[in-house]
């Protein structure tokens, strides 16, 4: 399709997506990552995707609130290593166009003026907890867990946990979820205030309904403007790191420890 004249909204079949399922009902819109057969990992496509749902939901004054979540049984679980393994081992100049778009993605997504729920229907590792992190409110299913890998697996996770952790769960904690490796139960997560509100299975879409429905009755400028300042210590932890992450990340794809640590990982898999 062409650009539009002005910040204009479309019909979500306009835009041609593969790698996410994009909905409008208003006053929600709802953008499902969709890969399941690889829990949802994403690639460059899927994160470019991402960011332009996200623009055309911030175009849209029917929709108040936006809900992010993954399809099958996982919400997601951060990029897609074998892609990595492919088109940005050893490549430090391709690494860092893709860490663009998931920096894009980031920002889009963060920067929507509107609410943003994360539904945690599923495993949420690495990036995807990144993803869930930087929407404003977060409802997880009780019988999953959050996981950071980036040590075990040669990346360092400074897409927004080493910026945001320790704002959300603290210091030491933060430092626990990213150097053990760990999986933190939902009921953990809950507690440590990493998610808001933790559900069975079957109370999932109920408990979505019933913070979407709360959230739209919101006035949209206010609450735009409140979510701007709510965002100041996550936006000034970003923006004083990710640019300095994103360099040193690429140039580290060039070197040995990654190469090796995906190689084991894909073989092991």
């Amino acid at each position: 399709m062409t650009e539009p004249d002005r910040p204009a909204p479309v019909d979500p079949s306009e835009l041609g997506f593969e790698r996410i399922v994009y909905e409008k009902t208003p006053p929600r819109a709802t953008i499902t990552l969709n890969r399941p057969e690889v829990l949802n990992a994403f690639d460059f496509r899927m994160l470019r995707e991402l960011a332009r749902a996200c623009e055309d939901a911030s175009w849209d004054d029917s929709i108040r609130v936006v809900v992010l979540t993954g399809a099958g049984r996982a919400f997601c679980v951060g990029a897609d290593l074998k892609s990595w393994s492919e088109g940005y081992l050893g490549n430090p100049g391709e690494y860092w166009k893709w860490f663009g778009a998931f920096k894009d993605a980031h920002d889009r997504l963060r920067e929507i003026g509107k609410p943003t729920l994360a539904r945690i229907n599923g495993i949420c590792v690495g990036g995807g907890n990144e993803f869930q992190m930087a929407c404003d409110l977060a409802v997880m299913v009780e019988d999953t867990f959050i996981r950071h890998v980036g040590p075990e697996h040669g990346s360092v996770p400074a897409g927004g946990a080493t910026q945001w952790l320790p704002i959300m769960v603290g210091e030491r904690r933060a430092r626990e979820i990213v150097l053990m490796c760990d999986e933190i139960p939902a009921r953990k997560a809950e507690d440590w205030g990493l998610v808001n509100w933790v559900v069975p299975a079957a109370e999932l879409d109920s408990e979505v309904d019933r913070v979407v429905e709360n959230l739209a009755r919101k006035l949209p400028q206010t609450t735009r403007y409140a979510r701007q300042h709510l965002n100041f210590w996550r936006d000034f932890a970003w923006h004083q790191t990710i640019n300095h992450a994103r360099d040193w990340l690429a140039l580290s794809m060039a070197t040995e420890e990654p190469q090796e640590a995906i190689k084991k990982f894909l073989e092991k898999k």
